[in-house]
């Protein structure tokens, strides 16, 4: 089999794995990705076969991969900027992945980490405003489980920062139902539960 025809192979099987996983997260097929991915695919298996440049099939799905995954590499790189208290060089990250012609999933996941960073940042009425409208985004279906369950346990901990307990409640529950076995819905119960008893204690001592 020649090298061009084990690219397009290749870079086939690559876009359909990764759409297969997408379903599998519930955040819909991206169009945006399997274009990319084609035409990438097209171009480099084209100019294997009029050049005679030998691609090497390791080097093709790495190459395939940073190009279709670059907004969440952009992404992870913010976090870790973010949990070191490095909120401005993690910002940039954010802004530089926006720039980046992310699709509608990966809109929504820059979204929700600016969020998240906002809330280490205590800027709770801003945090507040981004996972509210992300969760009205995500009933399209763009946004997948984990996500989803992130931006409701973060809602929930912003609500309950701004003392609003019932708010923060509701978020924590909706959390649980998005992903029962996830660890924010393990975070989520333990959040309720201490709420639960904060509030037997200022019960028992009113009583």
């Amino acid at each position: 089999m020649s090298l061009p025809i084990i690219l397009l192979i290749e870079g086939f099987l690559f876009i359909v794995l990764f759409g297969v996983i997408s379903l599998l997260k519930r955040e819909g097929l991206s169009s945006r990705f399997a274009v990319e991915g084609g035409i990438f695919t097209l171009v480099v298996s084209g100019l294997t076969a009029l050049t005679g440049i030998q691609t090497h099939p390791v080097l093709f799905l790495v190459l395939i991969y940073l190009l279709t995954i670059r907004v969440r590499i952009l992404v992870d790189a913010g976090n870790i900027f973010a949990k070191r208290g490095q909120f401005e060089q993690a910002d940039r990250l954010y802004h530089l992945a926006v720039k980046l012609w992310p699709d509608a999933t990966n809109d929504l996941i820059i979204q929700v980490n600016q969020g998240t960073s906002l809330l280490q940042q205590k800027k709770l009425d801003e945090a507040i405003a981004i996972f509210t409208a992300v969760l009205q985004q995500a009933e399209q279906g763009y946004l997948g489980v984990k996500y989803e369950a992130a931006t409701h346990y973060n809602l929930g901990v912003a609500y309950l920062r701004k003392n609003m307990d019932a708010r923060a409640s509701i978020a924590f529950n909706a959390a649980i139902d998005t992903w029962p076995a996830s660890e924010y819905a393990r975070r989520a119960e333990v959040a309720l539960e201490k709420h639960r008893r904060a509030n037997k204690s200022s019960t028992s001592e009113d009583t």
